[in-house]
């Protein structure tokens, strides 16, 4: 029996208060989710434990057989499981006990709905790992010891899950971690040996390390004995032939590694030999984790070298925008002594790199195939994806074809359509993919600019994304087709409109050269430029940019983030049809220039702008209407 010096009593953070207090009231149907956590965080501690072992084999002391232990006592209602790997030290266990997985706890909590029912259920998708053993105890008693540290500074934590946890100092010999459950009275089933073990092959099996049990047995002399048995197959699943694994085997497994609590949309697994020899097992997830956006979040691959461990989120294998991927990767072309620093110069680090994103892109590219699969893959990760042309030029056209929008055809805000159905429905003599951009799906569906795209039956793509201008700046051209802003620069319908359309538009423009010239110097110096246009059939006005300019959306990204902008002045475009361009023609004085901020002014709210002088527009409008 060890004794506790040194006590302390802390309080949890309020979001770790909030949570805890969600997980014990909560009803959960999957419960027994908690044994799945606790034995994927040992085998963690024991995979550090071997890669810090490469360095300094002092650290396996006379036990290098690293194990996972869970026995349980029905009696006492207690289930207590132990690993001989890392441990932690005082410092380690406030730390890692006193939070929920050290980041990302407000953004946890700003996930919950309020549904305790719907809440539940993210337990275990954002890695919460330990705190899920709450689920089933009212008491949880955790003593430790890291490796490199003396038997007397072991550490015991205890806590009712009630706000406060204590922290005390004990002498411990074994290195690594024990965890004792003292399981609520309606708990008390996991106190059996039958079901943890069938818990253990159903979560746990894929597990590499063995996980071991008691069997208690009687001798001849009716002497107990206890035999501790392996209770999972304690295989690397990855290394097994595809033929031998489950898709039942593949989703826990997914779950184990990327503690997400629902299965995965998708996998691929494969072993390589040759000039490269790796091993991979890649998953696509169903949902986005909480911080998919926070470019500080863990992300990567399980990193093992020759069967060694070497990290949890080895990142320089997959590029950015496929930072959702999950899985392992397991090579022998990489040294066994391979720190982070040597792995980012290591150049077998980049082909394998290029090698894995071409089995993301292709394991995309198949779930693709399935629409239904791939929408909602999309609703979740698309703006990720979006990032891709900028990043992997290389890749370019594999990502362009993943890629997903809002059309005209649909008028729908559900990004669905892909560029290839787009240029397969092209119009007899179109050359371009045209699209807009705008803040939100409502503003780009009722842009003027589409009007005489909605008369010819042209489609255009509604790009509403935050990141869809970034994304058409570096995707240039698909399946030999360019792209257009129609918001930019001169409309260039190509062959939709004949000769005798062109005609007219050019002899209209000629003609109303005079009136242009007034409008201009009536607005002064508010536009670059005044024109006759033809892409307006309801609306009198609309403004463009230039072609090469950059957009109102680029523009106010660029401002958020402080990067000064020199003044870009818009081009306003007159639709020589429209009832007010006739009161222009007969407009004189202070009522023409009014009438032509009035146009221009409504032009910009169209677009999504913002007016430099509201006040001056409201005044302007209430003088024509009271006049």
């Amino acid at each position: 029996m060890t004794t506790a010096t040194h006590t302390e009593t802390h309080g949890f953070q309020a979001e770790v208060k909030q949570l805890l207090h969600l997980m014990i009231h909560s009803l959960y149907s999957n419960r027994e989710i908690f044994l799945r956590e606790l034995v994927s965080n040992a085998a963690d501690a024991c995979d550090k434990l071997r890669y810090q072992a490469l360095d300094n084999d002092a650290l396996y002391g006379n036990d290098s057989e690293l194990r996972i232990e869970i026995e349980h006592d029905a009696e006492a209602k207690t289930v207590t499981l132990r690993d001989n790997g890392i441990g932690m030290s005082r410092d380690d266990v406030i730390a890692n006990l006193g939070t929920i997985a050290r980041s990302g706890t407000a953004e946890f909590m700003k996930s919950m709905s309020g549904d305790q029912q719907k809440d539940s259920r993210l337990i275990g998708q954002f890695g919460v790992g330990f705190y899920s053993g709450f689920i089933v105890a009212d008491e949880i008693t955790v003593r430790t010891r890291r490796a490199d540290l003396e038997a007397d500074q072991g550490v015991e934590w205890t806590s009712r899950g009630e706000g406060e946890f204590s922290v005390a100092d004990i002498e411990r010999a074994a290195r690594g971690t024990e965890i004792v459950l003292h399981l609520k009275d309606d708990a008390v089933e996991f106190a059996d040996d039958h079901r943890l073990r069938s818990l253990i092959t159903k979560y746990s099996d894929h597990i590499e390390l063995p996980v071991r049990m008691p069997r208690v047995e009687k001798d001849d002399e009716g002497n107990e004995q206890v035999h501790w048995e392996t209770a999972n197959s304690a295989t690397a699943l990855w290394v097994r032939s595809k033929s031998e694994v489950s898709d039942e085997e593949y989703k826990n497994f997914y779950k184990h590694v990327s503690h997400d609590f629902s299965d995965p949309l998708s996998w691929s697994h494969n072993k390589v030999e040759g000039k490269l020899e790796y091993t991979s097992l890649l998953f696509v997830p169903g949902r986005a984790p909480f911080d998919l956006y926070q470019r500080e979040a863990a992300r990567g691959l399980k990193l093992y070298v020759q069967r060694v461990f070497i990290m949890d989120d080895a990142e320089q294998f997959l590029p950015l925008y496929l930072r959702f991927i999950k899985g392992v990767l397991d090579t022998n072309d990489l040294s066994l002594n391979v720190s982070r620093e040597l792995l980012q110069q290591d150049p077998q680090v980049d082909k394998l790199k290029s090698a894995l994103t071409k089995r993301g892109l292709d394991m995309l590219k198949k779930l693709a195939k399935d629409p239904e699969q791939y929408q909602t893959f999309w609703n979740q990760f698309g703006s990720v994806i979006k990032e891709g042309p900028a990043e992997d030029f290389a890749n370019r056209e594999k990502i362009a074809e993943l890629l997903r929008f809002s059309s005209t055809l649909t008028d729908s805000a559900t990004q669905d359509q892909s560029l290839a159905q787009y240029v397969e429905r092209m119009k007899e003599g179109q050359s371009k993919i045209y699209y807009l951009v705008a803040d939100s799906f409502n503003a780009a569906k009722s842009s003027p600019h589409l009007e005489i795209f909605r008369k010819k039956g042209l489609e255009v793509l509604l790009l509403t994304d935050r990141i869809d201008e970034w994304l058409m700046s570096h995707l240039t051209e698909f399946d030999g087709k360019s792209f257009a802003d129609v918001a930019k620069g001169d409309l260039d319908l190509g062959d939709v409109e004949n000769e005798e359309e062109k005609k007219a538009q050019e002899e209209t423009a000629k003609s109303k050269e005079a009136l242009v010239k007034r409008v201009k110097e009536a607005l002064a110096e508010s536009v670059q430029e005044v024109r006759i246009t033809h892409r307006l059939t309801d609306s009198p006005a609309c403004v463009v940019l230039p072609e090469h300019e950059m957009g109102y959306q680029m523009r106010k990204m660029m401002e958020a983030a402080g990067q000064p902008l020199p003044e870009v002045k818009p081009i306003l475009e007159l639709n020589p049809e429209h009832a007010l361009f006739g009161r222009l023609e007969g407009g004189e004085g202070d009522y023409f220039t009014d009438l032509a901020h009035v146009l221009l002014d409504q032009a910009i709210i169209a677009e999504g702008g913002a007016l430099e002088d509201p006040a001056a527009y409201v005044r302007r409008l209430n003088g024509m209407l009271s006049a």
